[in-house]
């Protein structure tokens, strides 16, 4: 099974009206609600691809109990949460149906107690005893130290179980020092991470900070990917409109699962352009376009070299 970890999960909510306008009155066309979290989101996703997905992080309040309903509802996806006394928080997506852009509201996640911490920490190592990769997503709620990934990337190294971590800020900078084997930032978390706003030379530079290998989101330009076994760059064929939400947890669920199945580099990342694109097509916020999804797949362009043994 593959461990996806949350500490700040989500009851992700999508609004969709006809043209969004600051200062009006709106009517909403459709209401979506799915479970949430960029871990979540990874989940769902790895489900789809035909992977056992095992869900851990915190859920807390009568959003939190929403969030667990819906993943009853998830095939392939078992719900490892804790709760806890606080309330998970919201995201809400408003999207457009006139310009096909979304506005992203989100709600500060619970305070977590160090009881609840170190709870979650033994539950985990319990966790990983029977995964064979883990991925490591998203925010921190107040309470869990900033360092929180830099040791649960070393638990996960520890048990010999390959990590991936997709954060941002302070944690980032902590989580790579303690050597994941794989980091997805974007342009801006690179750039704030190695102090370049050249993605080619910020990636190296992650990567000589600690992480076995860098994959950095691009956007609509796709991903670049700077490994032990070589660089490349896999490009989408064409800019696709719609909501953004998950479409990085999407490339995330593209990469680990390409790790698991041992896919050579140019394959994981033409899987996590296509999902990506699919997701921003699909209709709710953590789904993907299955008919979007393959045919990209067979159009990504993959470019760039093994490095010589």
């Amino acid at each position: 099974m593959i461990l996806t970890v949350t500490l700040n999960t989500a009851l992700d909510i999508t609004y969709r009206v006809r043209a969004l306008t600051p200062h009006a009155s709106h009517r909403v066309s459709e209401v979506t609600e799915r479970p949430g979290g960029k871990g979540l989101n990874v989940a769902r996703v790895l489900a789809a691809l035909g992977h056992e997905a095992t869900v851990t992080g915190f859920a807390g309040g009568a959003t939190g109990e929403a969030v667990r309903r819906g993943l009853t509802h998830t095939p392939g996806v078992v719900d490892a949460l804790l709760p806890v006394t606080g309330a998970t928080r919201r995201t809400i997506a408003v999207a457009d149906s006139t310009t096909g852009d979304t506005t992203q509201l989100n709600e500060p996640g619970p305070v977590i107690t160090p009881a609840e911490w170190s709870a979650f920490q033994e539950v985990y190592e319990d966790l990983l005893r029977s995964a064979s990769a883990v991925a490591l997503c998203g925010s921190l709620p107040p309470g869990v130290p900033v360092g929180a990934y830099a040791g649960l990337v070393r638990a996960a190294r520890a048990a010999a179980v390959p990590v991936l971590l997709d954060t941002s800020g302070e944690p980032l900078r902590r989580g790579v020092a303690a050597r994941p084997d794989l980091v997805k930032p974007n342009a801006d978390e690179l750039a704030e991470l190695t102090g370049s706003h050249d993605p080619a030379q910020a990636t190296r530079d992650a990567r000589r900070r600690g992480a076995h290998a860098v994959v950095a989101s691009l956007g609509a330009k796709g991903l670049l990917a700077v490994t032990a076994e070589g660089r490349w760059r896999a490009t989408p064929p064409q800019m696709v409109r719609g909501n953004p939400t998950g479409a990085g947890d999407s490339a995330v669920a593209g990469l680990l699962s390409g790790l698991v199945e041992k896919l050579p580099w140019p394959e994981r990342l033409a899987r996590a352009v296509a999902l990506s694109a699919a997701t921003v097509a699909a209709t709710a916020a953590g789904e993907y376009d299955r008919a979007v999804y393959e045919e990209t797949l067979e159009r990504v362009s993959v470019t760039g070299e093994a490095t010589a043994a």
